[in-house]
């Protein structure tokens, strides 16, 4: 296994590079990411108490279905970690060992390791591109992801990566990926509710004690409009296991999930970020969750009837021939 070494410092973005980036790719993946990273457990809810243990137990288990392989693995990669929210959980589940962090954003694997520690243990992570991951062939049990391919410019390329870094028999598993279709009604729903929810907390009555000051206003419309950099792809289930199945995995199935639960998730989340920080409370997190939860059973009923594409989150997983 290679050495890893230590990541960078957070990269300082100047007003020439964030010009640059909108030119370069990876360098935006950078700016965007590490800008996102002091902030990011917040703007999506993120953390590693049980809520979220279970959360990413629940999406790893029902990506990999009926598998029964035996837990924990013993070594796993997580690319595009962020936070460390998935590959982190999963330890903390049960499911994961010794887990490796990488992401092409120093900021974020400074903040997973700095998560890890909070948590009492340690995690090796490196600033690595997922189409170039800087460890040898054969060397993991397991390769995870959350939300990272989309961000990926050549995802075939990632699958061939994964497939070369894992052991023979081995397996990855990649969650939270945005649909075609599902990616075209969040987008609009979130865009309405931003509008909705800024003009209505902006009217005197609110203003004071709901309204984010505009400051953090504009901060969060640059974020969005390199955010719109960065997300590169959406994905048609069937066409995401072709992809999978010609890098060479074998035993490739996806897995969607999130359609009322994204129609209510996604005007959630964006209310969440355009009022002022702390007003809303532990009482409306539970409330979401619980309804996000309770959406998400009648979602796994509707699966049987409606198409997959119509769905928001597709998972992936496949093994590595032996």
């Amino acid at each position: 296994m290679a050495v890893p070494a230590d990541p960078p410092p957070v990269v300082d973005a100047t007003a020439e590079m964030v010009a640059a980036a909108y030119e370069d790719n990876k360098l935006a993946q950078v700016l965007y990411h590490d800008w996102e990273a002091q902030t990011y457990d917040d703007k999506w809810s993120i953390s590693f108490d049980e809520r979220c243990v279970e959360y990413a137990r629940d999406r790893f288990e029902a990506i990999v279905g009926d598998v029964h392989e035996p837990l924990p693995y013993a070594t796993a990669l997580e690319l595009g970690a962020g936070t460390g929210f998935f590959s982190l959980n999963l330890k903390q589940a049960g499911v994961l060992d010794e887990v490796h962090v990488t992401d092409l954003s120093p900021g974020m694997v400074e903040a997973a390791k700095a998560n890890a520690e909070a948590l009492g243990f340690t995690v090796q992570g490196r600033v690595a591109d997922a189409e170039r991951i800087p460890y040898d062939d054969n060397t993991f049990d397991v390769v995870v992801g959350h939300a990272v391919i989309h961000h990926i410019p050549d995802v075939e390329a990632a699958f061939r990566e994964m497939l070369r870094v894992l052991k023979p028999g081995g397996r990855f598993v990649v969650a939270g990926e945005p649909t075609t279709i599902g990616d075209w009604y969040a987008r609009r729903l979130g865009q309405l509710t931003w509008k909705a929810t800024t003009a209505i907390t902006h009217l005197p009555p609110l203003r004071d004690t709901w309204a984010r000051d505009r400051e953090a206003l504009d901060e969060s419309s640059r974020a969005a409009a390199l955010e719109a950099v960065v997300d590169l792809h959406t994905f048609d289930p069937a066409d995401l296991a072709a992809m999978a199945q010609r890098a060479g995995a074998v035993d490739v199935r996806t897995r969607t999930e999130e359609l009322t639960a994204a129609f209510l998730g996604w005007p959630i989340r964006t209310f969440e970020a355009a009022v002022k920080p702390g007003v809303l409370g532990w009482g409306w997190a539970m409330f979401a969750y619980g309804s996000w939860k309770r959406l998400s059973a009648v979602d796994r009923l509707l699966a049987r009837a409606v198409p997959a594409r119509f769905f928001y989150n597709v998972g992936i997983t496949g093994v590595k021939p032996s």
